[in-house]
């Protein structure tokens, strides 16, 4: 993928938290406006957004998402409980800096940890870590600490740049750290809820900024809320059409595709040839690199074309308003430069282990390689086929057509 694409990507993925995040900020002076009718949202507002998410998280499984939720509630409690009133004394102040300490810390950790669902004892010890935080500030509290707390809010030696905040420094620079990490899982993994835990990082930093503000800090409490509410969903929509081997998207997304087509398209049925064989010979880990190189090339094809996995070694690519003439001269492209790929396999004594294998790197030994070929079968609506599914049925007709004459070509 070019840079101009990754960038792109990344710059997309952050549009949805950064304009809620907006928006939040925004609706912060409207709030006090709201009629006597709905003045109980000013208060109970965060606590509905948050429990909205976490039947959600629940429903979906995602424990990692629904501890997030608790750690910005008991967040949002801490503040009407003791800080609404300001820091003035030593068990606000205590509350507020582990706050800045524990909640970025805790959804830092969640953005790199293993989602193990809701339902099982993982969970359990995960929230063990956080029963511990609050007996820890609760021990502080209780036997009148104050020089923990006043080193909590020290400055940190050798800081060049420091926000005007309340935020303790030490806080500003784990917030900092966890968004860090937390952007950066995101991009490793791509994942929307990896993204949604950055997302409220930033926003319960705004919102600890704004401790005077009741209003503000509800509404980044519930923006926090909300950012990884949506996160849950856009995964689940990842889940269900997009094949998780290859990354495209599979058959549900080709069904929804081919409901809104025009009068217009042609449908072309992409399949790996002697892929069982292949498999046989190399083994399951090589057959799924290859249907990854295959999918990451027919999703760029040309003309228009999107591509979707059929199932198993078999490709769809849809080209709406397009007729077979235009699209044959794309699809030709797409199998000469899958038949010209060279494929380099792992050796047989490659070490199991991922340091064993680090040592190796860089030592020149022969490395086997191999490539693959695709066969393609193209089919349009016209007067005899006139649904989606007949022009599918007619494109894997000719899919095998281009079979029985030798394989590697495109047949209509």
């Amino acid at each position: 993928m070019s840079l101009n694409k990754t960038i792109y990507r990344i710059l997309s993925g952050l549009a949805a938290p950064v304009l809620l995040l907006i928006a939040a900020y925004l609706l912060v002076p409207r709030v006090s406006q709201l009629p006597d009718s709905l003045a109980g949202l000013r208060i109970h507002g965060a606590y509905i957004m948050l429990s909205v998410g976490g039947l959600i998280s629940i429903a979906f499984n995602r424990g990692r998402v629904l501890l997030a939720l608790v750690s910005l509630a008991v967040a949002y409690w801490s503040y009407h409980t003791l800080l609404q009133h300001g820091l003035a004394d030593f068990p606000a102040r205590t509350v507020f800096a582990a706050l800045c300490l524990f909640v970025p810390l805790n959804l830092g950790i969640l953005s790199v940890l293993q989602e193990r669902g809701v339902f099982n004892t993982r969970i359990l010890h995960r929230s063990a870590l956080y029963l511990c935080e609050v007996a820890f500030v609760a021990w502080i509290v209780h036997a009148g600490l104050i020089d923990a707390t006043t080193r909590a809010y020290a400055p940190l030696s050798g800081t060049l740049f420091v926000v005007a905040s309340p935020i303790p420094q030490l806080g500003q620079a784990i917030m900092a750290l966890a968004l860090v990490v937390s952007l950066a899982t995101w991009i490793a993994t791509r994942s929307a809820i990896d993204l949604g835990f950055a997302g409220a990082i930033a926003a319960f930093a705004l919102a600890a900024n704004g401790l005077s503000s009741p209003d503000r800090f509800a509404m980044f409490i519930s923006a926090g809320a909300l950012i990884l509410t949506i996160a849950i969903l856009q995964d689940a929509f990842r889940m269900a059409f997009r094949d998780e081997l290859t990354g495209i998207p599979g058959r549900r997304a080709l069904a929804e595709s081919m409901a809104g087509l025009g009068r217009e398209y042609t449908v072309a049925m992409v399949d790996v040839d002697h892929f069982k064989k292949f498999n046989d010979t190399y083994g399951h880990d090589v057959g799924d690199q290859v249907l990854k190189m295959v999918a990451r090339r027919i999703a760029h094809v040309g003309g228009g074309g999107k591509a979707y996995r059929y199932g198993g070694e078999e490709f769809t690519i849809l080209f709406p308003g397009k007729s077979p003439d235009q699209a044959i001269p794309h699809l030709e492209a797409l199998r000469k430069a899958i038949a010209a790929y060279t494929l380099e396999l792992r050796a047989h004594d490659r070490p199991a282990r991922e340091k064993s294998g680090r040592k190796l790197r860089g030592v020149r030994r022969a490395r086997k390689t191999t490539s693959v070929t695709i066969s393609i079968g193209v089919a349009a609506k016209n007067g005899k086929l006139a649904t989606p599914d007949e022009v599918v049925q007619a494109a894997d007709k000719a899919l095998y057509r281009a079979k029985n004459k030798g394989r590697n070509q495109v047949c209509r």
